[in-house]
Formats: structure tokens, C-alpha cells, sequence
């Protein structure tokens, strides 16, 4: 046990301060429609045919400073939102004029969050680190339960400690932690399993991972070149006609010369803000490669589906959206007073020390 809890402050001590921004950011992030204040930010949501057929044929008329994507506004964002392959990106009202532009995440304040949350700003090696930073929250919840076990008889629960002082620090994190474990675990797992598939395995079975990756890659197609004015009004009525009741999400227009152009869409029944149904047209002609419905696709996918909603607070409204916040400041809490009691705990002063020495009679 005492191997347990030298493994625990140590592992929290180096690793706290980046779960305590990674609650702290996703915090403010579970409530930033509401703080984008830009011309038609709330405007209400309009997804007929024609206004995204409109929409698409103002933003893409110009083949040579088209988006490679487009995210469409949604009930709680009236603004679409445009995304550049050099990482600028603009957003729109519903008719497709441009409202605001950024050449960078750095431009917005919600785009220098999202990526500070997911990527730490640094890309591919920053989401590891974050992947790892999530297991080490995992580690932390289960193994404060054990070794809060010992102590139970003494439990108490506060939302701030009663003192700033280490002892009381500590008894307040040890009581938090316990009050909030499954929601913790529910958070940490979610979050760490989107980053590292093999960890959904742990809930969704040793066949997830595969199955999930098979379920999500792209159909296999013919290389055609991009058309210069794919026809968008075909696209959307194609949709509509394999998902009536669909909203459509995402427009993506291949990465790669010779891609197939995307599409998300979002039935009623997901969970998933854009939605996992995907339809995949040829760049050149705009014909129907595939279309895959989100409802039908395996049990483990859709259970997986379902972590960013939860991870995310997409689901469930406002009240599930603040029992989130309050976990998201429990772990900012929890996350940065462990390394301040760890790195900067006040020394016990001399005098104390030299009554605590054995006296030595001669």
C-alpha cells in the first residue's frame, strides 16, 4: 500500500498541472456557443435544401480560395464555420457571407482552446501527451479508491478545503476525488479512448479497435479529379433522398488529388453533434460512391460513438452541461492543488524541527 501511495503523489505531482488544464479548458469549451459574439452567431438555425445549397454555391463559387470543409450552423451557433488547408478559416452567416476571418487558431479565442484541450497546442505529440496524461487520470481515480478505503471512517465532504493549508488539502482532495470517481472515470475514460482506441477494448471488448477502424474508413474508389463547380444542388437532394430525416453536418472536400468528396449527416437518434452517417461522392461527376447509415452500423461503433457526446456534454441539455462543468472544475481543482502541496508545500521552520529532535542525555 505505501508503494501505492508514493506511486500516486508522484505520478500527480508531475502530471497534475496538465489534467488541471485539460479540466479547466474543456470547462470553458462545454459552454462556448453561448460566449461567440459575432453578427448572426444566435440566428436561428435554417437546414432546408436550399439554404445549404445556397450556402455551398456562395462559399465554394471560387475553385481557386474554396475551404476544404464546411461545418454548418446548428440550433445553439447560427454561423458556419469554414477551414482552410493552411489552417485560417472564416465563418459565415447561413447564406454563405463572410462574418469573421483568422489566419490561425490563435485568431479565435474557442479555436485556441479546442486545440489547447486536444492537441496542447502542439499537434500529433501533444495529443499523446494528453493520451497519456488520461491514463494517468484513470490510475489516479482507481487508485485513490483504494487508498481512501483505509480512511473511510473519517470522510468528509467539502467543495473548497477548509484551509489552504497541505493537511487540509489533502483530506479535501482524497474526499472530492471519492465523491466524484464516476464521473471522473466516465470523463478520463471517454476522453483517453477517443485518443487511444486499444483503451475502448477495456469496455467494448478485445475487437473494438478494428472494428471500429473498418466501420469508419472510407469506401475504396477511382481517383477523379476535383471538378471546379461540383454540383452541389445534386449532392444535397442525393442526401435527403437516402436520409430524409437527416440534418446535413460537414462538407469535406478531399485531402488528397483523386478523394471522394464527404459528407456527415446527423439523424434524430445520434447522440453525435455531426453525426456519424457518412455518403461519399466522385469529385468529378458528384455521383453517389456510398452511403452509411450510422443506425446500422456495429453495436461496439455505436457504443463508441456515443463517448464524445458524453466526454463532450452534448447530450442530455443544460442540466447534464453543469454536472460536467462542476467535474471539469473538480478536476482543475483537484489537478493543480496536488502539484502546489507536491512542488510548494511549506517547510516545517526550524524551531519546529529542533522540537522534534530525540534529546540526547549524557
Amino acid at each position: 500500500m505505501r508503494q501505492l501511495d508514493w506511486l500516486h503523489r508522484w505520478t500527480g505531482g508531475l502530471i497534475g498541472l496538465v489534467l488541471a488544464m485539460l479540466g479547466l479548458s474543456g470547462t470553458v469549451l462545454l459552454h462556448r456557443d453561448a460566449w461567440i459574439m459575432l453578427p448572426h452567431a444566435h440566428d436561428t438555425q435554417v437546414a432546408d435544401n436550399a439554404a445549404v445549397v445556397g450556402a455551398l454555391e456562395a462559399i465554394m463559387a471560387d475553385p481557386h480560395s474554396r475551404p476544404g470543409s464546411v461545418l454548418f450552423a446548428t440550433q445553439s451557433l447560427g454561423l458556419n464555420r469554414l477551414t482552410y488547408a493552411d489552417g485560417s478559416g472564416a465563418y459565415t452567416d447561413q447564406s454563405g457571407a463572410v462574418v469573421s476571418r483568422w489566419d490561425s487558431v490563435w485568431g479565435r479565442p474557442e479555436l485556441f482552446l479546442f486545440d489547447l484541450h486536444h492537441h496542447l497546442l502542439a499537434g500529433d505529440t501533444g495529443e499523446w501527451v494528453i493520451g497519456i496524461a488520461g491514463l494517468c487520470g484513470l490510475f489516479f481515480v482507481l487508485s485513490g479508491l483504494v487508498l481512501w478505503w483505509r480512511t473511510r471512517r473519517t470522510f468528509r465532504f467539502r467543495l473548497l478545503p477548509s484551509r489552504l493549508t497541505r493537511p487540509a488539502i489533502l483530506w479535501h482532495h482524497r474526499d472530492m476525488g471519492v465523491v466524484l470517481a464516476p464521473l471522473l472515470l466516465l470523463t478520463l475514460f471517454t476522453g483517453t479512448s477517443m485518443i487511444f482506441r486499444p483503451v475502448a477494448a477495456l469496455v467494448l471488448g478485445p475487437s473494438a479497435p478494428a472494428t471500429i477502424g473498418a466501420a469508419l474508413k472510407a469506401p475504396e474508389s477511382a481517383a477523379t479529379p476535383l471538378a471546379d463547380q461540383p454540383d452541389w444542388r445534386q449532392i444535397v437532394r442525393t442526401a435527403r433522398q437516402h436520409f430524409p430525416d437527416a440534418e446535413i453536418r460537414l462538407i469535406s472536400l478531399p485531402k488528397q488529388d483523386g478523394g471522394p468528396i464527404t459528407m456527415r449527416m446527423k439523424q434524430p437518434e445520434e447522440w453525435l453533434p455531426n453525426g456519424r452517417t457518412m455518403l461519399w461522392f466522385a469529385s468529378d461527376t458528384s455521383r453517389l460512391i456510398e452511403a452509411r447509415n450510422a443506425l446500422l452500423l456495429p453495436s461496439q461503433v455505436q457504443w463508441f460513438n456515443t463517448f464524445y457526446p458524453l466526454h463532450a456534454a452534448k447530450v442530455g441539455g443544460l442540466p447534464y452541461r453543469l454536472v460536467m462543468t462542476l467535474v471539469g472544475l473538480a478536476l482543475t481543482l483537484l489537478g493543480s492543488l496536488t502539484v502546489w502541496t507536491f512542488w510548494f508545500r511549506r517547510r516545517p521552520s526550524t524551531r519546529h524541527a529542533e522540537s522534534r529532535r530525540p534529546v540526547t542525555v549524557e
